[in-house]
Formats: C-alpha cells, sequence, structure tokens
C-alpha cells in the first residue's frame, strides 16, 4: 500500500457515511448527507489522522417520519447535539491492502472509542487533474453507550430496535494542491 503523504479532503459526491440497525426481524439501513472530513496521510503510516464532521440532521433512511423521530431528543436531540465528530487517535497498518483506525467518536456530548477497519481501494489521477484515494471502512457501536436508548418493548422480552449499530464508511478523498 503505498499513498501519497499529503492532506486529502472527503469528497461528499463520492463518499457514504451509512450504519445499520436491528429493527424487530430485520434491519433498518441509513445515511447521512451532510458531513466534511480530511485524511492527513504520512510516512510512517501510523503518524496519519482522520477527522470527521457529520451534521446529525442530515439523516437519511429514506422514511420522513423516521428520520424526524431519529432528529428527535428520544434519539439525536439534533437541537441541542447538531454534530456527531470523529477524529483518530491511531493508525495500524495490517496488510498491504488494510489498516485500523482507531478514534474518539462523539455523540451527543459522549465521546466513547471506535475501532474501524479499512480496505485500501487504491490511490489514482482523476480526469479533472486531481489525485484521488478510495477506502471502505467498517465499525461497530452500542448506541445505550451513547444516551440513545428509546426502545419499545416486545414480547419474549424482545426490543423493537437493536443496541448494536453497524457503520460503513466508503470515502474517496481528493488531495490538496
Amino acid at each position: 500500500m503505498s499513498i501519497t503523504t499529503g492532506t486529502w479532503n472527503l469528497d461528499p459526491t463520492h463518499t457514504e457515511i451509512g450504519f445499520a440497525v436491528r429493527h424487530i426481524m430485520s434491519k433498518v439501513r441509513g445515511k447521512f448527507e451532510t458531513f466534511e472530513g480530511s485524511i492527513v496521510s504520512a510516512d510512517p503510516i501510523s503518524d496519519s489522522k482522520v477527522s470527521v464532521e457529520v451534521d446529525l440532521s442530515s439523516i437519511n433512511t429514506g422514511t420522513a417520519d423516521r428520520d424526524n423521530h431519529l432528529r428527535s431528543s428520544d434519539f439525536f436531540d439534533t437541537e441541542t447535539h447538531p454534530k456527531m465528530t470523529f477524529t483518530s487517535t491511531g493508525v495500524v497498518q495490517k496488510s498491504d491492502e488494510s489498516f485500523v483506525v482507531n478514534g474518539d467518536l462523539t455523540i451527543k456530548g459522549v465521546t466513547k472509542p471506535l475501532q474501524l477497519d479499512v480496505d485500501f481501494l487504491g490511490e489514482g489521477k482523476d480526469p479533472w487533474g486531481g489525485t484521488r484515494v478510495g477506502v471502505e471502512a467498517t465499525g461497530e457501536i452500542s448506541r445505550k453507550e451513547f444516551g440513545i436508548d428509546f426502545n419499545i418493548p416486545l414480547e419474549g422480552d424482545k426490543v423493537m430496535i437493536g443496541d448494536k449499530i453497524t457503520i460503513t464508511i466508503n470515502a474517496e478523498a481528493v488531495l490538496e494542491a
């Protein structure tokens, strides 16, 4: 894996920050439409940094009523806590094409560690004279650890909404000139 050192800015039109959560017998998936972030790649790779800020009100699950409920105080409380942030604390190379990014995720004023498993998809020139890099990342959090514990009890000690949230990030970033 060879990544040019420098600062890379997320391309919002070619990046998706998504999630999945269990809902009764299936999974609900969604994404955030508004965010900004950067990757500062270094040599050695362990000195690299990642930071991302997400506008929680930009949540999109494809259902307006559900999205409005997720913005409410039952879940994200976007009026009081409009942003979710991630700041890396360390990068570990696992192989030529994969690494782990450890960091601090903050939601609703609560900061917890998050480990992202990252696959490097490559680096290359784009048709406009820029240089791009692609990565895919996955991680998992407990929503209850962030104070997002709204639920509805179901028959047999079950609940409507699962605690584990799977995070998926498909990112393309552009090297600053």
